[in-house]
């Protein structure tokens, strides 16, 4: 009789997620749209359907999306990556070009399609070519009905932070690169802040209730401070890792990250309150006259009463006191993993030139896409070689990670100013993060070089300081976009359960450009199993020229060959 009962019982809860879960399908063309969202320049964005911002896609947990693009672009390709999803058994759903597929050409279409079983704050963006700053980017948000924060707010809303740039970004892309043009190797400042891709925006709020807002920074380069008058926060979320309740005045909110916060109206509706996004102003090497570095909305709670100026921003550093992520503590205590099984040290700088361009540096190689993507590198290795990290080419920086091997990622920062890193696939725990100019010390630096690097490189690299830490967590805060401090290091962990080809990188897309990237080869092995290339998938390849297997460089006759 138990046995029957506890059949019934599953049966019951798989109908249940029947019922609830849908496939949620979205018809996307990409086409240009003319805006002027500082009302100080009109140029050409990025948008969805001839509408710029772009829409916010929503769905529940459990649901299936489905989202027909369209490239009506005309003059480049595009693809798209949902930022913070994991993407357990649909990796080539991920979207960054030269990781899990081509790029989609102008007049081509291609069909995104997973489902999703994490709730939270998330957001889209192209991932070819330094684009989503154009435009291409929007708000994806995943409604939780069993949310352990339901029932303690009344309404949800979104709130996009972003950078805002006059050019089009492939122009700025070709400066920023050439050492010529650019011998400070200096990045590009923005124009405006915007908030909701907009300025001057009001929020229209009733007096006693308490809001959800969902903070996402969809920058390009710029972290800001974001702070309400006379009202507190309190984090409950990030990165779509609930965390315990953390009351805060202002969140610093670098490129990529995300956070949840409960905000309580005031109980009277006599007047209305500003609020502030500011850009940190250290990350910037010079500011010009042109830069407007704040953004300022309104809590509107009395539409006929007048609108207070907007908020002072203190000129100390930092203009707010902030509170530091690293101190959140995940809501579903996760303890520290174990000791890892693998360690991956990452150096990482800027200021190299190669070839006549400003690159950045991971362990002395910049990254560059290889011919075929790496997935598809993966998915067609003999099984004997698809564990040498030799066939998917050293200008990728690659790691193969054993399956479900505890990894630990040392993320050291020799730049002067901080980086926000993004692991694709994985939240990760954030063991340690050291203060910011820590590095360079006086420990032997070939202390952290791979073995294949060249003693004179190597000599010519600065000291590092040893990486002898203990945690200082139990419960590490964890998340999908991590703050390495300027001249400083993080230590990351995860566990390699999620099979599949994942990009590590800076989240500043000048820095992506530059080619701050390493690719992770998870579990190559199981993937193969578990994993096809997806048939529109090699078919947009193919009508490109592209080659759709072998080694990074095409060659599937000497699997260890490289490109001529």
């Amino acid at each position: 009789m138990a046995s029957l009962y506890f059949r019934k019982l599953l049966l019951l809860l798989l109908s249940a997620k029947l019922v609830f879960a849908a496939t949620v399908t979205y018809n996307w063309d990409i086409t240009w749209v003319n805006v002027n969202p500082d009302s100080r320049h009109v140029r050409p964005a990025i948008g969805i359907n001839g509408q710029w911002p772009c829409p916010t896609l929503k769905a529940n947990v459990g649901d299936t999306v489905v989202v027909n693009v369209n490239n009506q672009l005309g003059n480049q390709s595009t693809s798209l990556h949902w930022h913070g999803l994991f993407q357990q058994g649909t990796n080539a759903m991920d979207g960054p070009v030269g990781v899990t597929q081509c790029g989609i050409p102008p007049g081509g279409s291609y069909t995104y399609e997973f489902t999703i079983n994490q709730p939270g704050t998330y957001w889209y963006h192209s991932h070819v070519g330094g684009q989503y700053p154009d435009g291409l980017r929007g708000p994806l948000i995943v409604h939780d009905p069993h949310s352990p924060y339901a029932g303690q707010y009344d309404e949800e809303i979104v709130l996009t932070l972003s950078d805002w740039y006059h050019e089009q970004f492939p122009t700025l892309l070709n400066t920023y690169l050439s050492a010529t043009l650019n011998p400070s190797g200096n990045e590009s400042i923005p124009y405006s802040n915007l908030m909701n891709d907009a300025q001057d925006i009001k929020l229209a709020i009733q007096p006693g209730k308490t809001y959800f807002v969902r903070v996402v920074s969809m920058a390009a380069f710029a972290a800001t401070y974001v702070h309400f008058d006379q009202h507190s926060m309190t984090i409950v979320e990030i990165d779509g890792v609930y965390t315990q309740p953390q009351a805060v005045d202002t969140i610093y909110v670098t490129a990529a990250q995300r956070y949840g916060v409960l905000i309580t109206a005031k109980p009277s509706a006599s007047k209305n309150y500003a609020f502030v996004s500011t850009f940190d102003l250290d990350m910037f090497n010079t500011l010009p006259a042109y830069l407007q570095p704040s953004v300022t909305g309104h809590l509107v709670y009395n539409a006929t009463a007048p609108l207070p100026p907007p908020v002072p921003v203190p000129t100390t550093d930092p203009p707010f006191p902030i509170y530091n992520d690293f101190d959140l503590v995940p809501l579903d205590q996760q303890p520290l993993l174990p000791s890892p099984t693998t360690i991956l040290t990452l150096t990482f700088s800027l200021g190299t030139v190669i070839g006549g361009q400003n690159r950045a540096v991971i362990n002395n190689s910049s990254y560059t896409a290889p011919r075929v993507p790496s997935l598809f590198t993966a998915l067609t290795a003999p099984p004997a070689l698809v564990t040498d990290p030799r066939i998917y080419g050293a200008h990728t920086n690659p790691s193969v990670l054993a399956p479900n091997a505890t990894v630990e990622i040392r993320l050291l920062n020799l730049d002067g100013g901080a980086h926000p890193f993004h692991l694709h696939g994985h939240p990760v725990q954030v063991v340690a993060r050291s203060a910011p100019g820590v590095v360079p010390d006086d420990a032997p630096f070939q202390a952290y070089l791979p073995a294949n690097m060249s003693a004179p490189a190597a000599a010519a690299l600065p000291p590092l300081v040893p990486l002898d830490y203990s945690p200082t967590r139990e419960v590490p805060m964890r998340r999908d976009t991590v703050q390495v401090p300027a001249g400083g290091f993080v230590v990351l962990r995860f566990v390699a359960d999620n099979p599949g080809v994942w990009l590590l990188h800076c989240h500043i897309e000048w820095h992506v450009a530059a080619g701050l990237s390493a690719t992770m080869v998870e579990a190559p092995g199981v993937l193969q199993r578990r994993e096809r290339i997806p048939v529109e998938a090699v078919e947009t390849c193919l009508r490109q020229g592209l080659p759709v297997g072998g080694n990074a460089w095409g060659n599937s006759g000497d699997w260890l060959a490289g490109g001529g």
